[in-house]
This record gives structure tokens, sequence and C-alpha cells, in this order.
């Protein structure tokens, strides 16, 4: 009796389907066939900040609460500049003494003075004069001699120049300081007030405001916190100037152009419905978002896009950070 020969195809059958199961599954694990891109809604923020160095003294908002244009935020603690406040008002009272000094003159008393010290001139010089013309007459006459006339013109033009100098001195005391004195005071009481107003402009910066409507964020500091210059206090969301964001790699990026209008969806907000937004700008994310090739041959490294589309209208609802799906 022969011995039968063993049956092999069963067995080759079976290997040969399991490797063609093994190969459909790898075509799949490996084909793209998800052509959704996830992306994010974004917002722009404002830093809310001070110029001067200070303690947290109020802070009146609070994280997710709506603030107009003008509405104050928090106030700051500076002595250093209400002390600077002070020291520049001292100067500036100082300075607009001398002003006042130097437009009012010397006072009445000087003033007084020198008048009569002027009048007492002026009478003299009309004694002179009157003795002079005697002396010249008896001169003329031949009664005076030379010497005589030549005494009482000296005593006259002496008069003469006292009464100028008496009168220049009561100019002097009426008319107070020269002008270049005056524009000095004046200078200096102006410098004071400009310092004035650098520490009140300083001063205005303790009170922090609002500088367009929008949400406030974040709260960085507490109350009784030291702040310093330009450190951020809050940040204030503009809720109405929202876009969404999408990280392409460049061998999808063809389907993509400024000013094209796509659909998305918010899954936040449903599945069922859909938003239109227009592309606005197409940014290379650098090298660090590179997808490198897996193979030596045939690929090449692949740069990531950043895409940002903004909404075609307002989408009710719709809060930074929020997933955006786009077919």
């Amino acid at each position: 009796m022969e011995k039968s020969k063993p049956n092999y195809i069963p067995s080759l059958i079976l290997i040969i389907g399991v490797v063609a199961f093994a190969a459909v599954c790898g075509l799949y694990a490996f084909s793209e066939t998800d052509t959704t891109l996830q992306g994010q809604a974004e917002v722009t923020e404002y830093r809310v900040s001070s110029k001067v160095p200070g303690r947290i003294k109020e802070i009146l908002v609070e994280e997710g609460q709506a603030v107009k244009a003008g509405d104050t935020l928090a106030i700051l603690e500076a002595p250093e500049v209400m002390a600077k406040l002070s020291q520049a008002e001292a100067a500036e009272d100082a300075a607009s003494a001398l002003v006042r000094k130097a437009d009012k003159g010397a006072r009445e008393e000087q003033k007084r003075a020198a008048y009569e010290m002027w009048q007492k001139a002026i009478a003299g010089r009309d004694v002179m004069e009157k003795s002079y013309e005697r002396v010249k007459r008896l001169f003329d006459e031949g009664v005076a001699t030379a010497q005589k006339l030549d005494e009482v013109t000296a005593q006259r033009d002496a008069a003469i120049a006292t009464e100028k100098a008496a009168k220049s001195q009561y100019d002097l005391a009426v008319n107070g300081a020269q002008q270049e004195d005056k524009d000095a005071a004046r200078a200096q009481r102006s410098r004071a007030q400009g310092a004035i107003a650098e520490v009140n402009s300083y001063l205005n910066e303790t009170i922090l405001t609002a500088q367009m409507d929008g949400e406030v964020t974040d709260i960085f500091p507490s109350i009784g916190e030291l702040v310093g210059t330009g450190a951020p206090v809050m940040n204030v969301a503009l809720i109405d100037k929202m876009w969404v964001t999408f990280n392409v790699r460049e061998d999808r990026l063809a389907g993509f152009k400024v000013g094209d209008v796509v659909e998305v969806i918010v899954p936040a907000l449903g599945q069922d419905k859909t938003y239109k937004v227009k592309v606005t700008n197409i940014k290379d994310l650098g090298s660090y978002a590179a997808w490198k090739a897996t193979k030596t041959t045939g690929q090449y490294d692949m740069k990531t896009f950043s895409v940002k589309a903004v909404p075609t209208a307002t989408i009710a609802g719709l809060r930074p950070g929020m997933s955006v799906l786009l077919k």
C-alpha cells in the first residue's frame, strides 16, 4: 500500500492570505486618508503695565470681566513719585517768586528814596544854572574874572551830571531788573513747570486704565505686591478681533492662498454648523517645525506653515483656544 503525499496547498493559501491581509492593513495604516486639519481660535491681547514702579494698591476688575476703554483697572502706590512732585512744586514756587521780583523791581521805599534824590539833584542843577547865568553876564560886562566863570561852569556841569545819575537810579528802581534777568527768571520758572508736568505724567501712570474695549483674561500680581517699570499687570483680550490658525504641511499648502474663503467647523459650537473664514496670512514657521524625510531617496524635508484666517462674520460663542476643524 502506497504512502499518501502531504497536501501543502491549504497551508500555502493560508500564508498568502495572511501576507495579503498584512499588506492591506499596512497600506491603510500609512496612507493619508484623513484630510481634516485642526486649528484653534486665537485672539489679540494687549498688556496693561505702568511706566513707573509701585505697589499694587487696588485691583478693580476680575478675570473674565468685560471692560470699556477708559475704565480704571488697577491703582498703584508710588511714594517716590509724590515726593518728586513736592520737590518740583517747591522749585516752581521759588522760580515764580524770582519772576515777580524781577517784574516788580525795587520796593516802594527804595523808589521813593530814589525819586527824592532825583528831585534834589534837579534843584541843585537849577541853582547852578542860575549862578552860571549871573556869573556869565558879569563876565561879559567885565566885572567877573575868567577863573570865576570857569568855577561856576564846572559846578553847573557837575550838577547836570548829578541830576542825570539820580534820574538813572530812579529809572532803575522803577523799571526793576534788566530784561535779561527777567528772561532768565521766566526760563527758570518754565523749567520748574516742565518738571511738574513730567512728574504728573508719571503720577497718571499709577492709575491703569483700559486702552480699548475687551475682556480681562489674566491678572498677574496680587494686592500689595511690587511691580517694576513696564511689568505686565494684566492682559486684556479684544474678543471682537479673533482669528483661527492652522499648521499646514507644505505638501497640503496648494489648497490655500491669501484671500480664499473656506468653511470650518467649531466642535464646541456644534458639529452640524459651519462658519466661513477668510485666509489673510500664510507664514513659514521656521526650521524647528520641519517634517523630516524618513527615506534618503525619493523624499524631502517638508516645512510647516501657519495659515491665519479671520471670520467673515462674528461667530457667537467663539472663545480663544477652541478647536477649529477644516475639511
